[in-house]
């Protein structure tokens, strides 16, 4: 973590895998604001001033800005020292306002993972888009088309070559020479293999209304690849051939101009890779348990680099009975389950959000206060994307004060 963040918000407890960030004061509630009813208090995202966070209804989407705006700073930083620029993926915050910060603070574009993510994004002036993922399909394709008509910052993954033949096609038909990535696979998700990557990028190389820019590859389980020397060891194993391959299509004259991948697990890693250009940073903004659990550079089990800024809000619905609490933020409001939040400010509390609508709390250890019903928690999430998908809104925090509300563009645009 940052060195100028306060000593007290740097203490960590550890729970198994989990790792919480302590905080030592929570209030209590006076008023739960509907989503209805912020939105009617804001202009332009911007809240009327004075709202408590502590008075949103629950389950409650936050993000602590001050905590956001480091994290992106120090990120960019960093990439800069190193080299190498950011593209951050869409579909950790889905929110186009997010976006175009990024985009403001250094960011040479965005990623989508999804077509009707990018469709999101450039209906809400964020057009500078790399889409990680093929489309074969030929519904999608013109869509594809049609983005990259309106759009010259449109750049489409392929992967196989029917898919470019069809793609050419298809930007003959409108009239336009699409840009291109080959994505180049790690491991057995997606992606070509290295061994045929070249052959399909001397095919781009000849159609007619294809610009081939270069390669992606990204290997998503090495993000989370516990402890730095290990994450350190998959990186450059895993992403050698594709740097062979990557020079390979160099040399025989190919336009290598993008080689992108990375996250956020390997940020501090990529400028070992030859010829890398840009990471593919996604969680590194908010944070979540599954990134706490991996651990730093410097040894620490925790991974401090990045601050986690995203939380939700739930509320005690049920005290009754002795060691256990009942909330209203369950599946619904966290998603995954595992690791389990982490209820900040309580390390002894060990938060299962297994059921639809509820979530369980157990004690380990006695509570820093006695809680009732109606009382608000605030927890770290599991692992932040899935999480976000499930709101309809967003709440700017800073200094606990509500400062803007942010619709959540991309949401459920999964296709």
């Amino acid at each position: 973590m940052p060195a100028s963040t306060p000593k007290s918000s740097r203490r960590v407890f550890l729970s198994g895998a989990a790792a919480v960030t302590a905080y030592f004061w929570i209030p209590k509630p006076i008023k739960g604001y509907t989503a209805a009813e912020l939105r009617a208090m804001t202009i332009d995202t911007k809240v009327k001033p004075g709202i408590s966070k502590w008075d949103l209804d629950t389950p409650a989407l936050c993000v602590d800005l001050d905590k956001m705006e480091k994290n992106i700073a120090t990120m960019q930083a960093t990439l800069k020292k190193n080299g190498l620029a950011s593209r951050p993926h869409t579909k950790t915050h889905k929110t186009a306002a997010i976006a175009k910060y990024q985009m403001a603070t250094g960011s040479i574009g965005i990623c989508c993972a999804k077509l009707s993510e990018a469709e999101a994004m450039v209906a809400n002036g964020v057009d500078q888009i790399l889409m990680t993922t093929a489309n074969p399909s030929k519904s999608k394709i013109r869509r594809a088309m049609a983005i990259s008509k309106a759009h010259r910052g449109f750049i489409q993954a392929v992967d196989e070559e029917q898919n470019a033949r069809d793609l050419s096609a298809a930007a003959k038909e409108a009239g336009v020479v699409a840009d291109v990535v080959i994505d180049v696979a790690v491991g057995t998700r997606s992606g070509i293999p290295a061994e045929g990557a070249l052959a399909l990028a001397q095919v781009i190389d000849k159609l007619p209304n294809l610009k081939l820019r270069g390669i992606l590859s990204y290997d998503g389980g090495g993000q989370h690849a516990k402890g730095f020397p290990q994450r350190k060891e998959r990186a450059l194993t895993s992403l050698a051939p594709n740097v062979q391959t990557y020079e390979a299509m160099k040399k025989s004259g190919l336009n290598m101009e993008i080689f992108s991948g990375g996250g956020s697990g390997t940020y501090n890693i990529m400028q070992l890779i030859p010829g890398f250009t840009d990471v593919q940073v996604g969680s590194y903004l908010f944070m979540d348990m599954q990134y706490l659990a991996i651990g730093s550079e410097s040894g620490d089990p925790v991974y401090t680099d990045f601050a986690p800024s995203l939380t939700v809000l739930t509320t005690v619905m049920n005290n009754r009975f002795p060691g256990r609490l009942t909330t209203d933020g369950g599946a619904k409001a966290l998603t995954l389950n595992t690791p389990h939040a982490g209820v900040i400010g309580e390390p002894g509390m060990d938060y299962d959000a297994g059921s639809d609508e509820f979530g369980g709390i157990r004690f380990t250890t006695p509570p820093s206060r006695e809680y009732k019903i109606g009382d608000k928690l605030e927890v770290i999430v599991p692992h932040c994307d899935p999480v976000v998908n499930e709101y309809d809104q967003m709440y700017g925090i800073r200094k606990d004060r509500v400062e803007v509300v942010w619709e959540i563009t991309g949401r459920g645009k999964s296709q």
